[in-house]
């Protein structure tokens, strides 16, 4: 690892995600601190001690921690090289006040479900321009946090809701340029975030963020044949921007936009 600390933070595009980290520390030991946030940490190279609470704790590459507001803890490298980690810092009521106890008594997990949905969800808020994906993802490592606290660490169910999955299909087909959040879409089809992005996974085969986005390159041709420019159209469909146009499309029909039609 480099001997120079390296430190991004920024604020991304979905609620509940206070703040992201990515930091490399070759030397630089925390003091004790507290955080107003829930503190969800993986550690990609090096090791971690830390004290919470007055009580030792340790976490390495194969975990994920779990620090609570409001309770002081501290941080520094067991390596002498040090240590590289990304943090999610969530808002106080996406996990509850109820369960900072919970979490003190028990701040690591050995879950390797848990640590591959976080590491999927970092390369998605890095990126910043998938908003359903990253707030489907979310939603699925807050439930299995929740999981982790209250002790009862379950396997998701096998079970269909066909119903369920065909009101979000509906509600994403009549926001196909302007999306809709899975918080409103939950809202509206009475149904929790993660039950949604469940049940629509299991009946249509793909999670809603994929959907929404094939029904947009879909809207894109239509647009191109129609002779609308390139940027003009990644607007229209509901793109972030035209490099994000290209990347989707590429990806779904295997040539760029300016490539589709032909004069």
């Amino acid at each position: 690892m480099s001997s120079v600390a390296t430190v991004r933070a920024w604020r991304p595009r979905v609620a509940g995600v206070v703040e992201v980290l990515h930091a490399h520390f070759p030397s630089h030991a925390y003091p004790s601190h507290t955080h107003d946030a829930w503190t969800v940490l993986i550690v990609d190279e090096g090791a971690v001690r830390y004290d919470l609470d007055r009580h030792e704790h340790g976490l390495a590459q194969a975990q994920v921690s779990l620090l609570p507001p409001h309770v002081p803890h501290d941080g520094r490298s067991v390596l002498p090289e040090g240590f590289r980690k990304r943090v999610l810092y969530l808002e106080p009521d996406r996990l509850g006040e109820g369960l900072i106890g919970a979490a003190v008594d028990q701040p690591e997990y050995v879950d390797p479900l848990l640590r591959r949905r976080i590491h999927q969800l970092h390369g998605v808020l890095e990126d910043g321009v998938e908003d359903l994906e990253a707030q489907s993802r979310l939603t699925l490592i807050e439930e299995r946090l929740g999981q982790h606290l209250r002790r009862q660490v379950v396997e998701p169910p096998d079970r269909s809701d066909a119903g369920v999955a065909a009101q979000l299909r509906d509600l994403l087909d009549a926001h196909v340029p302007d999306g809709i959040t899975l918080e409103d879409a939950s809202k509206l089809v009475h149904a929790h975030p993660a039950h949604l992005v469940r049940a629509f996974s299991r009946e249509y085969g793909m999670p809603p963020h994929r959907y929404l986005t094939g029904r947009r390159v879909d809207l894109a041709r239509r647009y191109l044949l129609d002779g609308r420019p390139t940027a003009e159209v990644a607007t229209l469909a509901g793109f972030y921007d035209q490099s994000h146009l290209n990347r989707h499309f590429r990806k779904l029909l295997g040539v760029t936009p300016s490539s589709f039609v032909r004069p």
